[in-house]
């Protein structure tokens, strides 16, 4: 008897199932499997959209180590979650001081694209340091209701 191997999101964990149909507004539509680039294809000088096409990238390698890997998302927290992620003005302010102190900012477009390939590894930077103060406060939590 042959199992059926059960695909999940890496985010939420739901199951996922693949079809050729295109995602709607439905369970099933939502829980389209999708293939979410860690690292955008964009950024290294090619585009996933149109193969063959050279664009302006922002790196010749992944300083991550990610190029052309992926995670399997369902179609909700791939187009709903991680490709719009919300910054508020507070946050915006926020991260523009951190471009201005790291030396990212332009006053004029230069001719490389050098500042933006560091506005992109300072926002992961962001978000990793976000995401381990997340995890260390949760953490914490867990270990103050068990002492309780």
């Amino acid at each position: 008897m042959k199992t059926e191997k059960v695909e999940s999101c890496a985010i939420c964990g739901c199951p996922v199932r693949r079809s050729n149909e295109p995602a709607r507004p439905t369970i099933a539509g939502r829980s389209l499997a999708t293939e979410h680039p860690y690292v955008p294809e964009r950024f290294f000088r090619r585009s996933a959209d149109r193969h063959g096409t050279a664009t302006d990238g922002l790196f010749d390698t992944c300083p991550w180590g990610q190029e052309k890997q992926a995670a399997l998302c369902c179609w909700e927290c791939h187009e709903e979650l991680m490709r719009n992620p919300v910054l508020l003005p507070g946050d915006m302010q926020a991260f523009a001081e951190l471009v201005r102190k790291r030396g990212l900012g332009e006053e004029d477009k230069p001719e490389t694209r050098d500042k933006i390939a560091g506005r992109v590894l300072l926002l992961h930077e962001v978000i990793a340091t976000g995401l381990l103060a997340l995890s260390y406060l949760e953490a914490a939590k867990v270990g103050h209701a068990q002492s309780e």
